[in-house]
């Protein structure tokens, strides 16, 4: 199954309109499809400039861009740690995905109803987090119950570690803080505490939807969250919902870079959010170029050249025999496989290379 971010936030945030420009395809900066698994979950294309630049090179029969899941997770009410609303089924989705995407609402406007009566994004953070740490709380004080003893009394050394990692959540919850505050220095602390699926574990970008004037700098909305989330393992993006509705209705990649020039910014922001989302999910890319087809892959950050050919086909990793590898520079600097060749810039990398974001790779195989 396909890694997911889930878009959480209050109701009238502009959580539904990010998702409804996400899922429209003529808001990605080139011309590739957009497709609906279910009614809130989309597979929705990463914009990547290389992508179209190894294309302009190579002149492949077509280009096949990689993908990211967006889910739009069902709205939270208070209490929904403890069913009240639609939390059950809330909660539920989020634990089914991967990443979060938390959208506040940094914007003033009297035409749409806070749904507590004013603006506020440090106290609608803090509805949601007080509703995701009671949940990730129960869950920790469940699981202390069934190791304590063990930790205590026995000699498993699996169970002792389990329990000193519970501790240290336990602390951080019962004090109001995420699960994600709290940091781990051995490898194996950091296994089990992600093996212990926290809501507040999960990585969590903030994304701060904010009126026009504010698309490009942010104002002091946006300033109050970045301050709230200094102690969180999180990042911000700034976006406003609102221009990308507008962006998403012209026809041409032209006509929208030239609307996002007048308003100051480089991209829009779901591109830039698209981004954000693919890297949260610890995602990178490869390439694999030819007249048939330049592609774009995905694989985890660390993975290992087998694990990246059988991405492609189990195939690939079973009887893998060596990666062919061209930094992308080097392809964009000759202009060509054979180019780069001659140049003696290809690499033949063994089991133990690490792949790279970017890299353009070939893989030799024995079934």
């Amino acid at each position: 199954m396909a890694l997911q971010c889930g878009i959480v936030g209050l109701p009238n945030v502009g959580k539904s309109t990010l998702f409804n420009c996400l899922s429209n395809a003529k808001a990605q900066s080139a011309n590739f499809p957009f497709c609906t698994i279910e009614p809130n979950v989309g597979v929705i294309t990463v914009p990547d400039e290389r992508l179209n630049k190894l294309a302009e090179l190579v002149n492949p029969q077509r280009i096949v861009p990689t993908t990211v899941e967006i889910v739009d997770i069902a709205g939270l009410v208070k209490g929904a740690s403890k069913g009240e609303g639609l939390g059950n089924k809330f909660l539920a989705n989020i634990r089914e995905t991967d990443a979060i995407l938390h959208v506040l609402r940094c914007f003033d406007d009297d035409n749409i109803t806070h749904v507590d009566g004013s603006v506020n994004p440090i106290r609608d953070k803090e509805i949601i987090d007080y509703e995701l740490q009671l949940k990730d709380l129960e869950t920790v004080e469940s699981r202390i119950q069934k190791v304590q003893k063990q930790a205590q009394t026995g000699g498993d050394k699996t169970a002792k570690a389990t329990y000193e990692v519970l501790v240290r959540f336990k602390e951080a919850l019962e004090q109001g803080k995420s699960a994600r505050t709290v940091t781990f220095e051995k490898k194996d602390d950091e296994k089990i505490a992600r093996e212990l699926f926290l809501l507040t574990y999960k990585p969590v970008l903030y994304v701060c939807n904010v009126d026009e004037a504010s698309a490009v700098s942010g104002n002091k909305y946006v300033e109050q969250v970045r301050d709230a989330i200094k102690e969180e393992e999180a990042d911000l993006l700034i976006v406003a919902a609102k221009i990308e509705s507008e962006i998403a209705e012209f026809e041409t990649y032209d006509e929208r870079q030239m609307f996002l020039s007048e308003l100051g910014l480089e991209e829009s922001g779901v591109a830039r959010l698209i981004k954000a989302a693919y890297k949260l999910l610890n995602l990178e890319t490869y390439f694999t170029c030819g007249v048939q087809e330049v592609r774009a892959w995905t694989y985890l950050r660390g993975s290992k050249a087998p694990q990246c050919a059988g991405v492609i086909h189990t195939d690939f990793e079973k009887g893998f025999i060596r990666a062919e590898v061209i930094k992308y520079d080097d392809f964009i600097q000759y202009g060509s496989e054979s180019a780069v060749k001659e140049a003696g810039k290809m690499g033949v990398e063994g089991k133990e290379y690490v792949a790279q974001d970017g890299d353009i790779m070939h893989f030799r195989f024995n079934v």
